[in-house]
């Protein structure tokens, strides 16, 4: 499967970037059982924030679901990275939380994070279907727009 997943990426249009470094003191990643969970990832591009600010004031949705494909872009890096460059172990994603930063009138952080949802559903067919989470935050960290977690079950 893990040739598959690739395979489809490729088709996508889309390169997996070096798992990013944690920003503080955490790991990127923990294994525990036949579960994956990953740490928030930003939208990262070219080693640097690609999409920073507010929904409802610096950025519109299409901007924020952008950057919720990056972040889905580096969840797939971590997975990666945390199982060996074996993606074919991962068996479902399980959940994904999305983090909007946004301004108090902004109530459309679900159609920001499908950016995610649908690119991880494109990527991985019904293994990438998941649950999740949706929500606005005041701020995230250093000024990105989104940032998603998210648990896997692998083999």
């Amino acid at each position: 499967m893990s040739d598959a997943i690739e395979s489809r990426l490729k088709e996508l249009g889309i390169v997996l970037p070096q798992a990013a470094a944690p920003a503080a003191n955490y790991v990127p990643y923990v294994i525990s059982g036949n579960l994956l969970y990953l740490s928030g990832q930003l939208p990262m591009e070219n080693g640097k924030l690609g999409v920073t600010g507010l929904l409802g004031k610096d950025v519109d949705v299409a901007g924020g679901q952008r950057a919720a494909e990056l972040c889905a872009i580096n969840i797939l890096a971590q997975a990666k990275a945390a199982l060996d460059g074996d993606l074919g172990r991962i068996k479902r994603i399980i959940k994904l939380n999305g983090f909007v930063a946004s301004v108090p009138e902004f109530v459309e952080q679900h159609l920001v994070i499908n950016g995610a949802s649908n690119l991880l559903a494109n990527v991985l067919g019904d293994a990438g279907k998941h649950a999740r989470a949706a929500v606005g935050m005041a701020a995230l960290p250093l000024n990105a727009a989104v940032e998603i977690d998210a648990i896997m079950e692998i083999a």
